[in-house]
């Protein structure tokens, strides 16, 4: 380490921030010794000081096996999102087809639809994909996404849920996977301030069923039977208190077969359901 670098990581460390994240700034920002690039340093940590999500202050963040670009454009990709795509990829192992059709429902930075079609790459399995944001700077940052990875067999649709999808797709998607909003108003009050940084609307939604943040979740439970192929499934995340409406809405909405699961940390998190 230089002693640039040892005199702002001593200094910055004492404004507040943890070590391990100014050693990170310090990474992205310091290109040389120049005042410069020692000033990017500085305005990046007084970002993170003032509260910015440390991932919008580097500008991208892991993800599986992606490194995403990520901004206030789109929703931050969480650990427990990771394993909503290990769940579509293990339903796309025992499908039926040799090139699946998926959505990405609700894309935001494009993560779960770009990392599926980036690992079934992997595998030398051909996909075919359909990102889905009502917000145009979402879509724009998973365009970006895609182009990173050099992912293009897949295509950007700016719709609320299916409202705008085109009508050809339906009863074809082998699988349709989702991390809706799944907040509601008042529990957003509960949370973390940081993710006031965050698209509000990709965090927090209207309650129904008498369950607090549901509505989005209902509805794409609702509706998903009608886009699926008949032997696709829907592999949805939904907030801890959801699971019991959950299955209630899944037995109301025709799907043949459903199963809840478990996060990492044990909370009941992901849907998957057979048409």
């Amino acid at each position: 380490m230089t002693d640039v670098k040892r005199q702002l990581l001593d200094e910055l460390v004492a404004s507040g921030i943890e070590r391990r994240e100014v050693r990170w700034i310090i990474e992205e920002f310091l290109r040389d010794d120049s005042s410069r690039s020692v000033a990017n340093v500085r305005n990046a940590v007084e970002r993170r000081v003032n509260g910015a999500p440390l991932q919008y202050v580097l500008g991208h963040w892991p993800f599986r096996e992606l490194d995403l670009d990520v901004d206030p454009r789109a929703l931050i990709p969480r650990p427990e999102t990771e394993e909503l795509v290990g769940l579509a990829l293990e339903q796309l192992a025992f499908g039926n087809s040799s090139t699946p059709l998926m959505l990405d429902l609700g894309c935001g930075t494009g993560a779960i639809g770009l990392s599926l079609l980036f690992e079934l790459r992997e595998r030398g399995i051909r996909a075919r994909l359909v990102c889905v944001d009502a917000s145009s700077d979402a879509l724009d940052l998973a365009r970006t996404n895609a182009r990173k990875y050099d992912l293009t067999a897949v295509s950007f649709v700016r719709s609320n849920w299916f409202d705008d999808v085109d009508a050809t797709f339906r009863g074809t998607f082998d699988v349709i996977a989702s991390n809706p909003p799944y907040v509601s108003a008042l529990e957003m009050l509960t949370l973390d301030r940081v993710l006031e940084y965050e698209p509000r609307d990709a965090l927090v939604a209207p309650d129904a069923m008498g369950v607090g943040g549901f509505a989005d979740v209902e509805h794409i439970i609702r509706h998903a039977p009608t886009w699926l192929s008949p032997s696709g499934v829907l592999v949805l995340e939904h907030g801890e208190a959801q699971r019991d409406a959950v299955a209630a809405t899944c037995e109301q909405s025709g799907f043949s077969s459903f199963n809840l699961f478990d996060d990492v940390s044990g909370k009941p998190r992901m849907l998957v359901a057979q048409r």
